[in-house]
């Protein structure tokens, strides 16, 4: 009876790793930068619910990622498949103030720079997603 128990209290933390969500896996960035890549990664895997955890909740920016998101559905499925292998290059972070950074990146597949705005929101750092889609209203610093 005591080896039943010590076997069951020990694999409790197999089954809880086992068990994890997705609802839990997507984890925020420490710092600008972590965030910027964590949600570059994110959308060059198509993980979608996992981009939408790391954007500055307002309807502008929820709208601009499912627009992306409906444009990346419709790609073929080598062209999904080159960006899931795609690496990240950082190639310049600038900051705006202590809460803004704009981080310029490019990835080994598309090969082109593209930025993305990184904002702190209370002790989290999100994407803004207005800074990246031109046809919004944002003031771009």
């Amino acid at each position: 009876m005591k080896k039943l128990a010590l076997l069951l209290v020990a694999s409790l933390p197999l089954f809880w790793a086992c068990n994890s969500n997705d609802e839990t896996s997507a984890q925020q960035g420490e710092n600008d930068i972590d965030a910027a890549r964590m949600f570059i990664r994110s959308a060059l895997d198509g993980k979608w619910k996992d981009a939408r955890r790391l954007i500055v909740q307002d309807p502008v920016n929820v709208e601009d990622l499912e627009t992306a998101e409906r444009m990346a559905d419709r790609r073929d499925a080598l062209t999904q498949r080159n960006y899931r292998e795609a690496q990240i290059t950082i190639h310049d972070t600038r900051k705006v103030g202590d809460s803004v950074s704009i981080v310029t990146y490019s990835n080994t597949f598309k090969k082109q720079k593209d930025s993305v705005k990184v904002v702190r929101v209370g002790s989290q750092w999100l994407v803004d997603l207005k800074y990246s889609f031109p046809n919004t209203n944002a003031v771009q610093q």
